[in-house]
């Protein structure tokens, strides 16, 4: 199997409403989107996977099955070795899939045991029911250990990441392992869109500080995955084009670091 290749993704935590889930996963496919990322925990998958049955049925499409990374996480509830592969044919059924290309660990929390739970996502890739394996919210021991038990290669780890909260050490360690960082929350759930210097950036640009953001994301080495609906699941893609310069990178980088978005509900996680 190649390298995963990853692109800027489509982020679908928080679409709820399963009418708009559906209508954004097309349009962005639509605009060129081709990563899409949901999971168990965003009671979506079904919703996701209508979007990518109207594009892949459509007779008029230019996008096939094999042009789109889908990427989907375990339930922290559900990484018993039993209720991973129970759940993981779940998800498929409600995407209308026989595979996904990407299989994360949502979080290695409440039922999750290393050395129980991860030879089963290697069973199910060697199974063909995913491509690659990957790990969400993940220390950085907690990482290295996930390395020593997994046959397969970690092909992706995501973890919240903006220019409010950059994650120096888990970039560093995702170019020493050779894995995609991926990022959630990567415009800091809006939060960060004020922040004035991306605002000067963007105002100096003619841009939105979105493009800013998502931009920053992309020259780190970071995979965004923003969640967007309407106008601006295409301007997030603009941050494709947009090439920060060496001196508002800088600026960015020097930002003084905030709270994380996106808090663990079990304080195992940080054992």
């Amino acid at each position: 199997m190649p390298p995963l290749d990853l692109d800027i993704g489509l982020g679908t935590s928080g679409l709820d409403d399963p009418d708009e889930c559906t209508d954004t996963v097309a349009a962005a496919l639509a605009a060129g989107y081709r990563h899409v990322d949901t999971a168990q925990m965003y009671d979506n998958e079904a919703a996701v996977g209508e979007g990518l049955a109207r594009v892949f049925a459509d007779p008029n499409r230019d996008v096939d099955r094999e042009d789109v990374v889908v990427a989907t996480k375990v339930h922290p509830d559900n990484l018993a070795p039993d209720d991973v592969r129970e759940t993981a044919r779940e998800s498929l059924d409600r995407l209308g899939l026989d595979r996904v290309d990407l299989l994360y660990v949502h979080w290695p929390i409440r039922t999750y045991d290393a050395a129980e739970t991860l030879p089963v996502f290697d069973e199910l890739r060697e199974a063909g029911l995913t491509d690659h394996v990957g790990v969400s919210n993940f220390t950085p021991d907690l990482l290295r250990e996930a390395r020593e038990i997994l046959d397969s290669p970690i092909a992706a780890h995501q973890v919240e990441c903006h220019p409010r909260f950059q994650q120096p050490e888990l970039r560093e360690l995702a170019a020493d392992f050779d894995h995609r960082l991926v990022g959630y929350s990567p415009l800091g759930r809006g939060e960060i869109l004020d922040d004035p210097a991306l605002v000067e950036i963007a105002e100096r640009n003619d841009t939105a500080p979105a493009v800013v953001a998502l931009a920053w994301s992309l020259a780190r080495d970071v995979v965004p995955i923003p969640k967007a609906t309407g106008d601006h699941v295409r301007e997030n893609l603009q941050a494709r084009e947009f090439e920060l310069s060496a001196s508002d990178l800088d600026a960015i980088d020097a930002l003084e670091p905030g709270d994380r978005k996106i808090d663990p509900d079990d304080a195992a996680w940080n054992r």
